[in-house]
C-alpha cells in the first residue's frame, strides 16, 4: 500500500488527466468532465499539508476524496451500458486511485494515532 502523500497524489495526478482526455475524446464533450479535474487541483494544492503530516489539510484531503468517490457511482451507472468502454475505464480508474487514497489516510490516521498512544504511556 503506498503512502498517504503517494496515494494523494497518484489520486490527484487520475482526477486532472482523466477528465481532460474525456473532454477531448468525447464526440459531445460536456463542461461536467472537469468536476473531477476541479477536485484533483484542490487535492493538489493539499499535497504539501498532506506530505507534513498536517492533520488538518490530511482531513480536507479525505473529505475531497471521498466526495469524488461517491461522486462517481452516478457517471459509473451511466456508463454500464457499454455504449463507451472507454469512459467506462477512466470512471473506474478514478474511483479505484481514490479508494486507494482513502485506504492510505485511514492507514495513517491510524499509524498516527497509535503514535500517539505510544508516546502518552
Amino acid at each position: 500500500m503506498p503512502s498517504a502523500p503517494i496515494a494523494n497524489l497518484i489520486n490527484a495526478l487520475a482526477l486532472c488527466l482523466l477528465p481532460i482526455w474525456a473532454y477531448l475524446e468525447s464526440p459531445e464533450p460536456s463542461l461536467t468532465a472537469f468536476i473531477p479535474l476541479g477536485f484533483g487541483v484542490a487535492l493538489l494544492l493539499c499535497q504539501p499539508g498532506v506530505k507534513v503530516q498536517n492533520k488538518v489539510v490530511a482531513h480536507i484531503a479525505v473529505l475531497l476524496t471521498l466526495v469524488v468517490f461517491v461522486a462517481l457511482f452516478m457517471p459509473l451507472s451511466g456508463r454500464l451500458d457499454g455504449s463507451d468502454p472507454m469512459g467506462l475505464a477512466r470512471i473506474v480508474v478514478m474511483m479505484l486511485t481514490s479508494l486507494v487514497a482513502m485506504i492510505a489516510f485511514i492507514g495513517s490516521f491510524r499509524a498516527a494515532r497509535k503514535a500517539r498512544e505510544a508516546a502518552t504511556e
